[in-house]
């Protein structure tokens, strides 16, 4: 391949895809791994540092907010001067950086919104983690393009709006969120019984197996299965949140997205690196390596 030839042609202009989210150091999971992730999907990634971490391969250690206005200004910078394609939040900060992440992304209504704001990793919630994702739920929810939730993360979220229910199904929550004006949920991680509520019958195949199910107003439009992978792994959910973003930043329409996305998280993983002592770390750039192989 001819580097110069490729750099010569310098009116093409990859898609712009804003991350709001955390700068993690060890580059497993917030800001730096979204970049990544955009960059496998032939964007270039913009980032708004929401958040400080401390922490490693064995997980986060501490997390320092940053303050609202500085969130803010880092975004009207950026938006002021480029044109975005899409847009990614994940761990949006405190209580006023929500509010002024939602106030920015509503000036660009279409503009696709990916919300991940679960950061699993992340120490255990501070007092106002309720607030916090009530003004989720309120103030960002609406305005999502997809909303990405685990099985356990649905239910947690679901219960700032009801009480716990045993027989509560995932469809039913879902369509809740649909209902208040995101337009579609994006469920991973889903066992035990069905999606319930009419959607897509059947169960997650044992522990083996995990099904991630994609709901909108229709209800389940799209379920995949795929084995699960031996070992413990760190960021999974954020690659995948990150590539349909970027994927969507290139116009393809939300359930392709997803099935792509999941592709291409699912050979990240199968391409892990261990680069520490604690968990493993997707590959995200596995795509690189195979074709220098093949070369």
């Amino acid at each position: 391949m001819s580097y110069l030839n490729a750099a010569s042609v310098q009116n093409q202009t990859s898609p712009l895809v804003l991350a709001f989210g955390p700068s993690d150091p060890a580059g497993i999971t917030g800001i730096q791994s979204d970049l990544a992730s955009f960059a496998a999907m032939g964007c270039h990634g913009l980032s708004v540092v929401t958040a400080l971490l401390i922490g490693d391969t064995t997980g986060i250690e501490d997390v320092q907010d940053v303050e609202a206005d500085w969130v803010a200004d880092q975004a009207r910078v950026l938006l002021e001067d480029m044109q975005v394609a899409a847009f990614k939040v994940s761990y949006p900060g405190g209580l006023e950086s929500i509010a002024a992440i939602a106030e920015i992304v509503s000036d660009y209504p279409d503009i696709p919104l990916v919300l991940d704001p679960f950061l699993t990793s992340m120490p255990e919630a501070a007092e106002d983690g309720e607030e916090m994702l009530i003004a989720t739920r309120e103030l960002l929810v609406p305005q999502a393009t997809l909303l990405l939730l685990s099985a356990v993360e649905l239910v947690r979220f679901a219960e700032t709006w009801r009480e716990p229910s045993a027989t509560r199904t995932l469809a039913e929550d879902a369509a809740d969120i649909i209902e208040q004006g995101c337009q579609y949920v994006f469920v991973t991680g889903v066992t035990g019984a069905g999606v319930g509520a009419g959607g897509i019958a059947g169960a997650a195949g044992g522990a083996q197996e995990v099904m991630n199910v994609l709901f909108s107003d229709e209800g389940a439009v799209r379920e995949d299965r795929w084995q699960r992978q031996p070992g413990s792994f760190a960021g999974a959910g954020g690659t995948l949140s990150a590539t349909i973003a970027a994927l969507l930043g290139n116009g393809v329409e939300v359930p392709q997205a997803v099935a792509e996305a999941q592709e291409f998280t699912v050979a990240a993983l199968a391409h892990a690196q261990r680069l520490g002592m604690g968990k493993l770390v997707p590959d995200r750039h596995f795509w690189a390596r195979d074709t220098e192989d093949d070369t």
